[in-house]
């Protein structure tokens, strides 16, 4: 199984651009692992939220494929404990899909169009971060998630 994590827009911050680089690198030993970003759109200082949800939705389909299992990072998702979520990334594993695709929306969100074509929303806080912040926090429960699946010392419980 492949893990892809979509992403709307580069981190410009330094600290998230390094912290998502070590959990990435420790990924890779794992899983076979890939960050896809899309360019920030332009040309946009008329657009409404709806226009940025739209025309970012319109990016993000082209990356879907009918046999990927997309989950879209949305704050009204479901929420695991971390076991939880290993035995989740497990199960997508022993399950023989070739693609789990996460997906991180803009600072706006996700279309109707991008919500229909998502088989499942996680949300990893009942608390709201920026869309920037949330690719470290993922990349870092991705690797947790791994080193429970390995019994590896990394979580404490």
């Amino acid at each position: 199984m492949n893990i892809l994590l979509l992403l709307v827009g580069k981190s410009e911050a330094a600290y998230l651009i390094e912290g998502v680089a070590i959990f990435e690198k420790r990924l890779k030993h794992y899983i076979n692992y890939q960050t896809i970003v899309i360019p920030a759109l332009k040309n946009t200082k008329n657009f409404s939220a709806d226009d940025f949800k739209n025309k970012e939705g319109e990016e993000l389909v082209k990356h879907f494929a009918k046999a990927d299992y997309i989950v879209l990072l949305d704050e009204n998702g479901k929420t695991f404990k971390s076991k939880d979520f290993a035995n989740f990334l497990q199960k997508q594993m022993n399950s023989g899909i070739k693609n789990l695709m996460f997906v991180v929306g803009g600072a706006f969100g996700f279309s109707e169009k991008v919500y229909n074509e998502a088989d499942m929303k996680l949300s990893l806080s009942d608390l709201t971060f920026s869309h920037q912040m949330i690719r470290l926090f993922f990349t870092e429960q991705l690797y947790r998630a791994f080193t429970i699946i390995k019994n590896e010392p990394y979580h404490n419980e």
